[in-house]
């Protein structure tokens, strides 16, 4: 969340950021949110004169009473009544302005880096970094979905019948595979200096408040009712959120945090192969890093992230790219985005894998997650968080890119973890 001071100092570039994300109805949005904030600061500074004014008849009312001047202390009474009742209807006043503005706040998204390309779709994002050579498949290759039927690896079919399209089932060496991956990804991350976290898969409305993931997102959770929790969409939402309402000391940066869950979306997409066997799930897992930054740094450590996921990639011999995301395809709480993309050589296109991205104080403003500095003045930190890595699509990558006309190679650094060096 935009902090409002923020807005009021910088209304121009505001208003030009969200040009650049294409947000509709911006100028009012904006407008309205200043002249909540005129009246809300306008308000408060009428009740605290109110409330000084109290305090200093009720004080003067007792000298009166001690002095015998009670007429005097009657009258100033009647006016303090008068002033209480003022008070009164002037904090109904500034709650009502304070929730509006609140609401107002959270429907404004993040402004974007200098960096990031006007644009209004995925067509506008910039390649800035390939590599690995995309590899030249037998004649009779396949797409993951059927290499995981001839394999008996993984059946979309079962977990249609247990619970519906979108919930695989993975069966065997597609199991075990799954699980190196996770393994791998956790060594990777945890060697890198990353602390690994056990985290909640459910949480409650002031997470995913704190994250951004409501209200924007709450059509795209599942919501369990009864206790009003939500399936967490993906780690970043509790892992981010254990710094909630925290003070930090400059001395507990840089702070690093990975972890594993299952990630739950309802949206599914549009039908067709884009969106067949892996590429669109329901349910799928996923490991993550999460930084905590002091502002000055958070930048530096953008390209970390981005150098450490590359290394993975390189590691497991994938072709892929790395996209900087247009304003019109960036995140709502996002002020950029690099997003990874794998080749997928039987499908014939790009796949995506990673998202990696510095939300500077937007996060931080909403959890209150503050640091006291040298000075001891206390100030929001940034919040950075990426995938590393999402499973179904580097699955869906290796087992395309690695078939062969008998079997499917398993990529040389995951040997060790899977105990196997080929699915036939």
């Amino acid at each position: 969340m935009l902090q409002v001071a923020f807005i009021r100092d910088n209304k121009t570039k505001v208003l030009q950021g969200l040009a650049k994300r294409n947000f509709k109805n911006a100028a009012a949005i904006i407008e309205n949110t200043l002249s909540l904030d005129a009246l809300r600061r306008s308000t408060q500074a009428q009740l605290d004169s109110a409330l000084a004014d109290i305090n200093t008849f009720s004080k003067e009312i007792g000298d009166l009473y001690k002095s015998g001047e009670s007429q005097k202390a009657n009258l100033l009474k009647e006016k303090t009544s008068q002033l209480k009742s003022t008070s009164k209807d002037l904090t109904e006043q500034l709650n009502k302005a304070a929730a509006e503005l609140q609401e107002l706040l959270y429907q404004i998204p993040n402004i974007p880096n200098d960096l990031v390309p006007a644009g209004t779709s995925e067509t506008d994002n910039i390649c800035v970094f390939e590599h690995g050579k995309i590899p030249t498949l037998h004649e009779n290759a396949l797409p993951h979905w059927d290499l995981a039927k001839k394999y008996d690896i993984i059946d979309f079919d079962l977990g249609n019948k247990i619970t519906g399209a979108g919930f695989p089932v993975y069966k065997g060496k597609g199991a075990k595979l799954q699980r190196s991956l996770i393994n791998y990804f956790l060594d990777k991350n945890t060697n890198a200096g990353y602390r690994e976290v056990q985290v909640p898969h459910l949480v409650n409305e002031a997470s995913g408040f704190g994250t951004g993931q409501l209200p924007d997102k709450e059509g795209q959770m599942y919501h369990a009712t009864v206790d009003n929790l939500y399936l967490i969409p993906t780690a970043e939402v509790p892992v981010t959120n254990i710094y909630r309402d925290v003070v930090l000391n400059e001395s507990d940066f840089p702070i690093l945090n990975t972890a594993y869950t299952p990630c739950f979306r309802r949206e599914a997409g549009s039908y067709g192969a884009h969106v067949r066997g892996l590429n669109r799930l329901h349910q799928f897992d996923k490991v993550e890093i999460v930084r905590i930054e002091k502002p000055e740094n958070s930048y530096a450590a953008l390209d970390t992230m981005v150098e450490h996921i590359k290394n993975i990639l390189n590691e497991l011999k994938l072709p892929y790219r790395i996209l900087r995301l247009c304003g019109g395809d960036l995140g709502f709480t996002s002020t950029i985005t690099y997003d990874f993309e794998i080749y997928s050589t039987a499908q014939k296109r790009w796949l995506e894998i990673s998202s990696v991205s510095n939300f500077e104080t937007f996060q931080a403003n909403r959890l209150k997650l503050r640091y006291k500095n040298k000075e001891g003045k206390t100030q929001l930190a940034h919040t950075l968080n990426g995938s590393s890595l999402a499973l179904p699509r580097v699955l869906a990558g290796i087992l395309e890119n690695y078939q062969t006309e008998d079997g499917i190679t398993i990529p040389d650094v995951l040997q060790s973890y899977t105990g196997f060096s080929k699915i036939d």
